[in-house]
């Protein structure tokens, strides 16, 4: 609708392809998984049912998107239509 061309995101998930629509895309990284931490207490309620931890990148954090939960919330919404 404001029209940018839509973007999407290939995964893989347990031998199944997902698209996921995506605004942009700033940067791409590849991350150790140790230096991965659990959601802060405080993280937004919202934010925290999506995401699976964070990274400390330069003073900010960066949240990690759980796919297996983004995907699980749709069937729940689905279900629930």
């Amino acid at each position: 609708e404001d029209g940018k061309i839509p973007m999407a995101v290939g995964v893989d998930l347990r031998g199944e392809s997902y698209g996921l629509l995506i605004d942009q895309i700033g940067e791409v990284l590849r991350l150790a998984e140790d230096g991965m931490e659990e959601n802060p207490v405080n993280l937004d309620p919202r934010m925290a049912k999506l995401a699976g931890g964070v990274h400390r990148l330069d003073g900010q954090l960066m949240v990690v998107l759980d796919v297996d939960r983004v995907l699980e919330l749709k069937t729940e919404v689905q279900m629930a239509a």
